[in-house]
């Protein structure tokens, strides 16, 4: 029999990756006892023997069934695009889904999408053995030009300069998830402005 040691890089397991791996669900709940593991919801647990850097964003797949996306204001910081910090996480969802109650997680706040704005730009981040969706820095800034209003016009300022000061901008790919997002010709005024 093989026995299973908790990795110490991996901050969450799913209840299907603890089945995978040989344990039962009394077994689970004695991790759970033992203060190894803490249940976050009815299919997500957190290890406590996690060694690592914490990141909250590691948290967002176990409260949206891996559909969430961090969008918006979040985005742009994970991408040093600005100098706001969040008081929560700003996480795309599909307009259709319910996302898991629990008492855990970090303050989140959902933002539904249609499928078809949340559907361009996901990538998937890979740190350790954990991971987060998010999307690309390009459809990060068309989203914050769509939503400039809600956003905050200086903000969306301070976000379209930095990313224009990047050296890996690409202007093109950003003029067409303005063109898909109808936020073109808002995108085309503010780069009138600041070029």
């Amino acid at each position: 029999m093989i026995e299973f040691k908790l990795d110490e890089k991996k901050l969450i397991y799913s209840m299907s990756e603890l089945k995978e791996n040989g344990l039962s669900l009394y077994k689970v709940n004695q991790l759970v006892s033992n203060n190894m593991l803490r249940k976050v919801n009815k299919r997500y647990y957190e290890n406590l023997t996690y060694t690592g850097e914490y990141k909250d964003y590691y948290l967002i797949n176990c409260m949206t069934s891996n559909k969430g996306v961090i969008t918006l204001l979040s985005a742009a910081i994970y991408y040093n695009l600005t100098t706001y910090r969040e008081e929560s996480i700003e996480v795309a969802i599909p307009r259709t889904m319910k996302l898991y109650s629990t008492d855990s997680y970090p303050n989140l706040t959902p933002r539904f999408y249609s499928d078809n704005r949340y559907n361009k730009g996901i990538v998937r981040v890979e740190e350790n053995n954990n991971s987060f969706y998010i999307y690309d820095i390009e459809k990060t800034v068309a989203d914050i030009i769509s939503f400039r209003l809600q956003v905050g016009i200086f903000e969306t300022k301070e976000i379209l300069i930095n990313y224009l000061k990047r050296s890996d901008r690409n202007i093109l790919k950003l003029s067409m998830y303005a063109q898909e997002l109808k936020c073109y010709d808002v995108l085309e005024k503010y780069m009138e402005v600041l070029l």
